[in-house]
């Protein structure tokens, strides 16, 4: 039997509160490391304070055409060096409020195929709740 999520938890309890973030106009190798080193999965880009996109390791491969061209390790850096994130990343943003209920952003993920939403209080971007966050809250309460 499911047990229901605890009244009054909300996103904000448990979301990321100082999520790696990135500018539109940072390169994708900058991306691809800060993924790799921090072994996450996306980067919120950030301007002023606000949400503008989202780049996930999936928009990182799909945008890896230097692979697919056959070129080695050095030659793929170098073409990632003169991409910049702003000609990969998802926009619109879809986000969620710091006030809203886990329950509510579970959802809005399973019906929109997301891993992640940034959080958002108003305009300001706060933080960011992934689908790891939200398992993690259910298997320790």
């Amino acid at each position: 039997m499911a047990q229901e999520l605890k009244a009054g938890v909300t996103v904000k309890d448990i979301m990321s509160k100082n999520p790696t973030t990135l500018g539109r106009n940072d390169t994708l190798d900058v991306a691809d490391d800060i993924m790799t080193l921090g072994r996450i999965r996306h980067i919120p880009i950030v301007e002023e304070g606000q949400i503008v996109g989202m780049v996930s390791q999936r928009d990182l491969f799909r945008s890896a055409v230097a692979r697919v061209m056959g070129y080695g390790g050095k030659a793929q850096r170098t073409i990632t060096k003169t991409i910049k994130v702003k000609e990969v990343m998802k926009e619109p943003v879809i986000t969620i409020s710091s006030d809203a209920s886990i329950k509510e952003a579970a959802r809005q993920m399973m019906e929109k195929k997301i891993g992640c939403l940034p959080v958002v209080e108003g305009e300001v971007f706060v933080g960011l709740i992934t689908e790891t966050d939200i398992l993690r809250y259910v298997v320790e309460n």
